[in-house]
């Protein structure tokens, strides 16, 4: 065995993992990874239809499965044009009645289970008062919720309806909320006025209310757990609708399910419409294929509702397992300290097989000393996956070493624009060290040099040469479609470029090394500046500032350089008002890690703030284009920025 390998499969995976049978039934070696990845993007027509029989999706399949168009050949491309199929129904319509379908689990351990033939009434209960609420297919639901039961039911009721499902998560503030949710126009609006987080109750019935205020087009407010809402004329969720035959509304494979939303580096963020065919078929395809969830299994991922990730886990319903919901913070603080144990707790308690984290969760594990293996029984648990930024090696090692080395272990990477990954774990290769497995079916991911050349152990642009069906529908919006092609074909026509630094190796798998743009991803979760920069325009003592991300012990943490106002001192209490109002006004999230007070700062000659050139400095490398900064002496200054030092 190699030094790098952490950890193969058994003989037993090459017969008995749904991706070793997917192989067989079509004719290919379970051990002959590359052609079986070849045909997936050599003949996506015959690929994307097998692993539509295979997976059993609900749904009229239709005579066709891929149609080209060589004047477009990514853009233009269709998947399944005549099939006819509904998101939800494929979600909640597999297993028995009476197995466990969903797990809510809180801060405090408490928890709720309800059956498949529970969330099944439930959901016909709310898609029913959607309907009387005047939902129709296209109709956009937006939810302002905690990972809770209440809030993946409103999800399910809104799509079961032909609805489009938005969200945000509780923590947001309302600026942010109004910017993302704001723009598509939901006409009612699922929302928690309070909830639990780091063992406090944190009210946000007044943001609730100011966000109806904002968005006209709000005409029905549903509340869910504790709290209400002043001055607003408001439905509880466990009223609304009535007990009611649960039905689904079957629409074409391109038909709207989700709007995401991208961070927002350079204004209001880009609404990305998600079609409910591609949504089921990349999630079908990454949990039974590349993830081996099985019927039965139990699926995890720590995460908010704003983020990519609950979408993908809650997709594992579809594969006949229970999904777990935790809602509140996995590190607890206490009298004697940090307490990592929230969710091995739960995966002991609740045999969890699947558990999705970020690599700064690992590495504050790591920095206490925590080792899960000792203190849990995790003899349920067969994959533990990464995602939201680079997984470091020496990571790796950790893993296998306190968690359990008879696992898998998948560092993944792709993003909210596709709703799943380019690169991705499978049970039928060794995990390297350091590396993500393999470039997942049906993407034909390929790094980019400078001359534009595909390049293997070097680093270059992420991109994806043929189509695939979760390719976004289209940005929401006017000119949606032509800021859609701008942003993802505007480099490189019809080859999706992806914006991700990365490297593929000669075994088979990669390495992501991070974002080519300045976007930001503290604790692996991708956020915007312009939401910081909007609350550092409100100080008069601060002339100027800039935002870029710095690496720090696997993670990526926010740094905020202010140049003071002339005459004006900033202070330890300007400091401390500004993270709060950061943290108050866009998320805990976008709060910086590091203040550092700055004599200028730099920008192009066209009048833009250069942050990439500042992150490179301060990461001791070399801007290459100082031709094309107005200012370029003052980064000498950015290469003393000292973390120590730091306010």
């Amino acid at each position: 065995m190699s030094t790098d390998v952490l950890w193969s499969p058994p003989n037993s995976a090459f017969s008995e993992t749904a991706m070793a049978r997917f192989a067989v039934v079509n004719g290919f070696d379970p051990h002959d990874y590359n052609t079986l990845h070849r045909w997936s993007i050599g003949d996506p027509g015959a690929f994307w239809s097998a692993l539509w029989d295979a997976t059993g999706v609900l749904g009229n399949k239709g005579d066709r499965a891929f149609v080209p168009d060589e004047s477009a050949w990514m853009t233009g491309a269709r998947f399944f044009p005549d099939a006819s199929l509904n998101l939800a129904e494929n979600l909640l319509m597999r297993g028995s009645e009476d197995e466990p379908a969903v797990f809510e689990v809180q801060e405090s351990g408490a928890e709720t289970m309800v059956t498949r033939a529970k969330l099944r009434a439930c959901v016909a209960r709310v898609a029913a008062g959607l309907r009387s609420a005047g939902i129709e297919p296209g109709d956009r639901v937006a939810g302002v919720m905690p990972n809770t039961i209440d809030g993946l039911v409103a999800a399910m009721a809104t799509i079961a309806v032909g609805g489009v499902w938005t969200s945000c998560s509780p923590d947001f503030g309302k600026a942010a909320i109004v910017d993302r949710i704001g723009q598509v126009g939901p006409k009612v609006l699922f929302a928690a006025p309070s909830y639990q987080y780091g063992g406090k109750a944190h009210d946000i019935s007044d943001r609730i209310a100011e966000v109806v205020g904002e968005i006209p087009s709000i005409t029905t407010v549903v509340l869910s757990g504790d709290g209400e809402v002043a001055g607003l004329e408001t439905t509880r969720q466990e009223e609304f609708g009535e007990d009611a035959p649960l039905s689904f509304v079957r629409l074409p494979f391109d038909h709207p399910a989700y709007i995401l939303y991208t961070s927002g580096t350079t204004g209001i963020p880009k609404a990305i419409v998600h079609r409910a065919g591609g949504v089921l078929m990349q999630h079908l395809k990454e949990h039974v294929l590349h993830g081996d969830v099985r019927s039965g299994d139990r699926v995890i991922w720590y995460t908010n509702t704003a983020w990519m990730m609950y979408h993908w886990m809650i997709s594992a319903l579809g594969a006949g397992a229970a999904v777990v919901l935790y809602d509140g913070a996995p590190i607890l603080k206490t009298r004697t300290g940090l307490d990592p144990s929230p969710l091995w707790m739960l995966t002991e308690r609740l045999k969890v097989t699947h558990l999705g984290v970020s690599p700064k969760y690992l590495a504050t594990l790591a920095a206490e000393g925590y080792h899960p293996g000792e203190r849990h029984n995790l003899s349920a648990l067969r994959s533990l996956l990464a995602c939201g930024a680079p997984t470091l090696p020496h990571q790796f090692d950790w893993v296998f070493r306190a968690v359990k080395k008879d696992m898998s272990f998948a560092s993944i990477s792709g993003g909210t624009e596709i709703l799943g990954s380019f690169l991705i774990g499978s049970p039928l290769h060794p995990v390297r060290r350091g590396q993500l497995t393999v470039p997942a079916l049906g993407h034909a991911v390929a790094v980019l040099d400078e001359r534009g050349v595909h390049c293997i152990g070097r680093r270059g642009e992420l991109v994806c040469t043929e189509p695939f069906p979760s390719m976004p529908l289209t940005f929401w919006g006017e000119g949606g479609d032509a800021r859609y092609r701008a942003t993802y074909f505007g480099d490189r026509s019809e080859i999706w470029t992806h914006g991700d630094v990365a490297e593929l190796t000669c075994t088979g798998g990669g390495y992501v090394h991070g974002r080519s743009d300045n976007t930001l991803k503290p604790g692996g979760v991708r956020i915007g500046i312009s939401e910081i920069y909007a609350v550092c325009e409100t100080y008069p003592e601060i002339d100027d500032f800039l935002v870029f991300g710095a690496s720090h012990e696997g993670d990526e943490e926010v740094v905020l350089c202010l140049k003071p106002s002339g005459g004006t001192t900033i202070d330890g209490d300007v400091i401390t008002r500004i993270r709060r109002q950061i943290r108050s006004e866009a998320s805990p999230r976008h709060v910086p890690a590091r203040i550092h007070l700055v004599a200028d700062i730099p920008y192009t000659i066209n009048g833009k703030r250069v942050e990439g050139a500042a992150r490179t400095t301060v990461a001791g490398g070399v801007v290459k284009n100082l031709g094309s900064i107005a200012n370029p002496a003052c980064l000498e200054e950015y290469k003393t920025l000292r973390r120590e030092d730091a306010l």
